[in-house]
């Protein structure tokens, strides 16, 4: 059995790296998606396209809009003077944010009053539109707060100063707020999913279509030993893929590995077991290399999608979330994000590996079971 699992091994590693275009696609590229994914996947909202339209232009209200342009979240792009143009660059989405300051704003400021300001968002990314109105109330705080600082020791006779209550607030295991520190991880276990299900899917049609299935029928080979020496050298691909991905990760975007690097490979390898069973099942029933392809596809697309990676599964319905039990990139970001940034250990991630352990080893069975030494 070690003979004959030992030559499949060295037929299968030979047979997907021996073309360097292969050998770049495998190992290369993947370090390449991270860094563009590393930047693209990235909520963090800056250089905001801003309008000023300003009616009053006071010295409180220049002041005011420098006070966003030094923000760095918003880049006043140009002033306006009518209020048609408003809508206009709406419409043709040249500004994501309109400041609009009425008349008699600065009077307001000085004599005590509340002065109104307006920001106009473009609300078609209703999740860019929060931040970004959440950054215009931090500004505006600031500046009351400087405003009332400033009144208080002006005010004539005794003053009683009332009680108040301040937050200090604190972010644990990604200090700043950075969103790369949040998706990066998340990126390595969407590539890894990727490249071993594409792998995998393609695995046994392939050795349908060149014609080599005929000399694995006659060969006394047997089922769980095909399936092992199809899977270990993918199994091999996938360590390499995150030891190089991870490096990428922690030298390049500067991502905190506070936990077990074994323990990381150790969970890779349980998630490794399902995206290689599910794609080897998805080759049994695969007739062409094209329709295995096609099959990954459409499984990985909605496990992305229902894992967690840009959506919160709680906000999900609860039939759907359901659905995602079944997913093996839930288990896995889970454990990826909490050695990255926690530091936590088996103590606290052993449900998710036992649900990749349980999901692997019944999904590699059904591609055991499934798998026939046959052409039909």
């Amino acid at each position: 059995m070690l003979e004959r699992l030992r030559s499949m091994l060295v037929k299968e590693i030979i047979q997907a790296l021996r073309d360097p275009r292969m050998r770049f696609i495998l190992f290369i590229i993947p370090a390449i998606q991270t860094v563009i994914f590393g930047y693209a996947v990235n909520t963090d909202v800056r250089n905001v396209t801003t309008a000023v339209y300003d009616l009053d232009n006071s010295p409180e209200s220049r002041d005011l809009v420098a006070r966003f342009q030094r923000s760095g979240y918003f880049l006043i792009t140009q002033r306006i003077d009518r209020e048609s143009r408003v809508r206009d660059l709406m419409d043709r989405g040249e500004a994501k944010a309109i400041l609009r300051i009425n008349r008699g704003f600065g009077a307001d400021l000085g004599g005590g009053r509340t002065a109104l300001l307006q920001i106009i968002l473009d609300g078609s990314d209703s999740n860019t539109a929060g931040i970004v109105l959440n950054y215009a109330s931090r500004i505006t705080a600031s500046l009351n707060d400087e405003l009332r600082g400033a009144q208080l020791p002006r005010s004539a006779g005794a003053r009683v100063l009332a009680g108040g209550v301040q937050l200090q607030s604190r972010a644990w295991f990604n200090e700043n707020l950075e969103s790369s520190n949040y998706f990066v991880p998340a990126v390595i276990a969407n590539i890894v999913l990727i490249i071993t299900m594409l792998l995998s899917g393609m695995a046994v049609v392939r050795e349908k279509e060149i014609g080599t299935m005929e000399q694995m029928i006659v060969t006394p080979i047997s089922r769980s030993e095909f399936i092992l020496g199809k899977t270990i050298p993918f199994v091999l691909i996938g360590f390499i893929d995150v030891a190089v991905i991870t490096a990428v990760s922690k030298f390049w975007f500067q991502v905190p590995i506070r936990g077990s690097l074994p323990l990381l490979f150790g969970s890779t390898a349980l998630f490794l077991m399902s995206t290689l069973g599910f794609g080897l099942f998805i080759s049994t029933i695969s007739t062409t290399q094209q329709q295995a392809m096609m099959s990954s596809f459409f499984f990985i697309f909605p496990a992305m999608l229902l894992s967690g990676f840009a959506f919160p599964i709680e906000n999900m319905p609860r039939v759907v979330q359901y659905f995602t039990y079944l997913n093996p990139l839930r288990y896995y970001l889970v454990i990826i994000r909490g050695i990255f940034l926690k530091g936590v250990g088996v103590d606290i991630l052993w449900p998710q590996m036992a649900g990749l352990l349980v999901l692997g080893s019944v999904i590699l069975g059904f591609a055991v079971k499934r798998f026939r030494k046959t052409l039909a």
